[in-house]
C-alpha cells in the first residue's frame, strides 16, 4: 500500500545530528530502507521535517521504519495511506460502476 510518512524532527536532537553527521546518515538509511517514489526535506511547523512516499508491504515494518526517527531524532511522525492521480481515478471509476 502506498503511504506517506511525515516526520517533524526535534530541533535540538536534529541540530546535534547535523553537527555529528548522523542526520545525513539517518536520511540515507531511510531512503535505502523505504525505496521511496518521492522524498522531500524542508522546514515545517518551525523545524526540520522530511516526507517519504513509499510502498509499505506489511504493517509489521512500522517499528523498523519509525524507531530510528523516534530514537535518533526525537521525531513526531504520521504515516497515512495516500493515492496518486491514477489510483484516485481507478477508485472513482469503481464508484461509478457500483
Amino acid at each position: 500500500m502506498r503511504v506517506m510518512l511525515r516526520a517533524h524532527l526535534d530541533t535540538q536532537m536534529s541540530n546535534a545530528a547535523v553537527k555529528n553527521g548522523t542526520l545525513a546518515k539517518t536520511m540515507q538509511s531511510m531512503a535505502e530502507l523505504l525505496k521511496p517514489e518521492a522524498a522531500y526535506f524542508g522546514p515545517s511547523e518551525g523545524g526540520r521535517s522530511c516526507t517519504f512516499v513509499f510502498d509499505m508491504q506489511d504493517s509489521s515494518l512500522l517499528p523498523t521504519i519509525a524507531e530510528p526517527l523516534f530514537e535518533g531524532l526525537g521525531a513526531k511522525i504520521e504515516i497515512q495511506p495516500v493515492m496518486n492521480t491514477e489510483d484516485m481515478q481507478k477508485g472513482l471509476a469503481a464508484l461509478q460502476q457500483g
